[in-house]
């Protein structure tokens, strides 16, 4: 069983049957009609595209595996059930949780900026921008989880935008907490993204406290500058939202190196952003789900050795230039990391994945 309809959940199941073949009964419980591919979906605003949409149906179909379009509620561990919307319940011999979180945004008076709705929520600011109408345009990053490139994406591809439309003055300034830019994938990382955004002229706080008492007016912090802008964006909050019966720890799912949920029994594993790695990214998920196939292909009795998790970011930043790429590999609390501005993977695949890329492309 297969709980979700995101990039970790497809891409287990992919991953899943490329592993077993028809060995297995695979059943997906997922609400969504269609699996967004959001990856690129902070280019729709600059009119680029942006995220593509495939039918569950097709999906399920191509898998060989059982679609149920509901939601999963409640786990039921011992009884090895998964609860689901009206009171149904689904019996399980293993299950991927891959259910994502929940975006919560954390300021009023701003505009949110998530990329389920990029393109209603930033392309009136690219048309000011483009219009002289708006002359400064502050991001914020939230405390606590969230999804980090996209703030400096929109920072430098809307700096871009305003030099090639000549609109001189347009002040451009990225809020966040971190203590420098991405530092969370290294400091080579973080050096490369700051010198891109002194080069555009874009202002970064960091070690921010941010809060917005009122419309275009942001506070860095208790002790820091006040900022009025013409325009004020803040990305979601990233929290988690377990199952009922499912441990977890401040809300997110607990996971060993396997992508196990501790206290399952081995049975239960997780993969994406619901889970406790503290990076919120398509590519950790992707990776989660890869390890959790591996072992439930093993419970089955196929002849695989899982392998642990070893973290690897692979990190697509656009520019409105050229994309940075950033490949950030994680081992116990050490980042090693490359950058290059030379394709290190194909560009219309934002997010790397093992199974993912080539999957999608086949269905179209």
């Amino acid at each position: 069983m297969i709980c979700g309809g995101g990039i970790a959940a497809v891409e287990g199941l992919v991953r899943l049957r490329a592993l077993t073949g028809d060995a297995l009964d695979i059943t997906v419980v997922a609400p969504n009609e269609d699996f967004r591919y959001r990856p690129l979906a902070v280019d729709e605003p600059f009119a680029a595209p942006g995220v593509r949409t495939y039918p569950m149906r097709q999906i399920a179909e191509r898998t060989r595996s059982e679609w149920v379009k509901d939601a999963g509620e409640s786990v039921d561990v011992d009884a090895q059930v998964l609860g689901i919307e009206g009171g149904r319940e689904l019996p399980f011999d293993a299950l991927l949780l891959a259910v994502g979180a929940k975006l919560v945004m954390p300021f009023a008076h701003v505009t949110a900026f998530d990329d389920r709705h990029a393109d209603e929520g930033y392309h009136g600011v690219i048309q000011d921008v483009e219009g002289g109408y708006t002359k400064s345009v502050v991001l914020i990053i939230p405390e606590g989880h969230a999804w980090l490139l996209p703030a400096y994406e929109l920072a430098l591809m809307t700096a871009e935008r305003a030099y090639s439309m000549w609109q001189d003055g347009v002040e451009i300034t990225v809020v966040t907490p971190e203590p420098a830019p991405l530092a969370a994938l290294g400091e080579e990382a973080s050096a490369a993204v700051s010198e891109l955004l002194d080069r555009a002229k874009v202002r970064v706080y960091t070690g921010a406290h941010p809060s917005v008492p009122s419309s275009r007016h942001v506070v860095v912090g208790p002790d820091g500058p006040q900022l009025e802008a013409g325009r004020v964006l803040a990305l979601p909050r990233i929290e988690g939202r377990p199952l009922r019966g499912v441990p977890s720890e401040d809300d997110f799912v607990p996971v060993d190196e396997f992508s196990r949920v501790p206290g399952t029994g081995q049975r239960v594993f997780a993969a994406g952003d619901e889970t406790n790695f503290p990076f919120k990214h398509g590519s950790v998920g992707a990776q989660q789900a890869d390890v959790a196939a591996a072992g439930i292909a093993a419970m089955a009795g196929l002849y695989i050795e899982p392998e642990p998790l070893r973290p690897v970011i692979y990190a697509e930043l656009h520019t409105g230039k050229d994309p940075l790429y950033i490949t950030a590999r994680m081992d116990n609390g050490r980042v090693d990391t490359e950058v290059t501005t030379e394709e290190a993977w194909p560009r219309e695949e934002k997010l790397v994945a093992r199974e993912l890329g080539s999957f999608l492309a086949s269905l179209e």
